[in-house]
């Protein structure tokens, strides 16, 4: 039996959510015990449609809302931030390997974190299955792949999957797949949501990061440790995300109550955080996972 048959074993309930972006469907998300993680059921068959929502802000560059602006505002120092780290990343590997300078950013959205690492002399690759965000990437000179199938035989230093692993409906294979395109030396760098954050036990099934259908995996730090163990990878570092807990916070008021208070969401993001410095358990963490020797 295969490991991604496996996430569907045994499953317990958890929570139901209701999808606010889309459809206004419910869904449940059940516990699975062996891999310490959430599954989204039952899945859509035409799931690619759940994303067609202006209001999936990752396929835009869009600044009409407040939502838009202040997503925008914080992905500007967010974009800092990841650049610092695959750069800090890249330099601890070069003192051992001195592999090429390669990253593949997959799930790569309307391509500024590649924009980002081209100007930082990085040589850049990337994938986006929607096509309007591929077009905007474009212009601005990054072009992207549908699917990570045109770099099977590539090697890179540095792939990168920030808010993307929660999407993928292959689950166990995907890993595979990323585990033999890292080079000997190199590093994978996901970013997901924490189900185990205080921000999603208070908000329960109006934490907006369930976001289901489209999230159909909701990890633990457990559930990314044992998925990756699986493929001989080992989680070496772990990232707090700190401004998810506010933007998620937003989003969650205005699913929980039908409007946003922003002192609310303020303070429960603050809240998580703050009880987070000594549980580890942010609203989103940043993985750093290499190759087991």
């Amino acid at each position: 039996m295969s490991q991604q048959t496996d996430f569907f074993k045994n499953l317990k309930p958890y929570l139901n959510c209701k999808d606010y972006t889309v459809s206004g469907e419910e869904y449940s998300v059940m516990f699975n015990e062996e891999y310490k993680m959430l599954v989204t059921t039952p899945v859509p068959k035409n799931l690619f449609n759940y994303y067609k929502s202006e209001d999936y802000i990752s396929h835009t560059d869009s600044k009409k809302t407040f939502f838009d602006k202040a997503y925008q505002a914080v992905k500007s120092i967010t974009l800092k931030r990841k650049l610092r780290l695959i750069n800090k990343t890249s330099r601890q590997q070069n003192s051992l390997s001195r592999p090429e300078k390669s990253i593949l950013d997959v799930g790569a959205g309307t391509g500024e974190f590649l924009k980002v690492c081209e100007n930082n002399s990085w040589n850049v690759f990337g994938t986006e299955p929607n096509n309007d965000a591929r077009n905007i990437a474009a212009k601005k000179g990054i072009i992207l792949e549908e699917d990570i199938s045109k770099f099977s035989n590539q090697k890179f230093e540095i792939i990168t999957l920030w808010h993307v692993l929660e999407h993928i409906e292959n689950l166990s294979e995907y890993i595979s797949t990323l585990n033999t395109m890292l080079s000997d030396f190199g590093r994978l760098i996901i970013a997901v949501p924490n189900f185990k954050s205080e921000d999603a036990k208070y908000y329960k099934e109006f934490w907006a990061a369930y976001d289901v259908p489209r999230h159909l995996w909701h990890f633990s730090q457990q559930s990314i440790h044992r998925l990756f163990l699986k493929e001989q990878m080992l989680v070496e570092k772990t990232i707090p995300m700190k401004f998810d807990s506010y933007y998620v916070s937003l989003l969650s008021e205005k699913y929980k109550k039908g409007k946003i208070n922003y002192m609310s969401a303020f303070y429960r993001g603050f809240v998580s955080n703050w009880k987070a410095r000594s549980s580890s358990e942010y609203s989103s963490l940043i993985y750093v996972i290499k190759k087991q020797k």
